[in-house]
């Protein structure tokens, strides 16, 4: 078991990990960065997404039952860094200056010029330690033509180069 929090942070950031800014809320909307975002099925489509139980959107999530995921470009690191401010303002406020749409399915905020983008109901909620396990039924997904990524790394924001050949 490895007992120094950390190393073992170090450690989990040597697995590069896209970055999304999770939403909820309809009417008193609110928004985080999060990083433990992944597919789970195609059929039926599901994702999920760990939440801290302590974070705003937690409680926000499980109240509404439907959250949304906007995946970041290479160019919205300001906006990752936005969502990942615990001082930043709440509420209304909290999406100044941030191009959004409202999600057609559950009312959430969907940021504009994202790489690409999912609307989900909540399909269920698994205790993970200090987080919860949000699976998310997808209800509505796009994409933009764009294909430059935002990545986190070794505890620093990244792009993504052009592909290997």
């Amino acid at each position: 078991m490895v007992e120094n929090r950390r190393e073992l942070r170090n450690v989990l950031g040597s697995f590069p990990t896209g970055i999304t800014v999770m939403t909820a809320g309809r009417d008193l909307p609110c928004g985080m960065t999060a990083n433990s975002f992944t597919s789970v099925s195609l059929e039926p489509p599901l994702v999920l997404v760990c939440v801290s139980r302590t974070a705003a959107m937690h409680d926000m999530v499980l109240e509404e039952k439907a959250f949304a995921l906007s995946v970041l470009s290479a160019g919205q690191e300001q906006v990752a860094r936005r969502f990942a401010d615990r001082s930043r303002p709440r509420g209304r406020r909290e999406f100044e200056g941030v191009a959004i749409q409202q999600g057609g399915h559950t009312g959430a905020p969907v940021l504009l010029g994202s790489l690409a983008w999912f609307e989900c109901g909540l399909a269920a909620v698994y205790e993970g330690g200090d987080h919860s396990v949000l699976l998310g039924s997808v209800l509505d997904a796009g994409r933009a033509p764009t294909e430059e990524a935002l990545l986190f790394y070794k505890g620093a924001f990244r792009r993504v180069e052009g592909p290997t050949v």
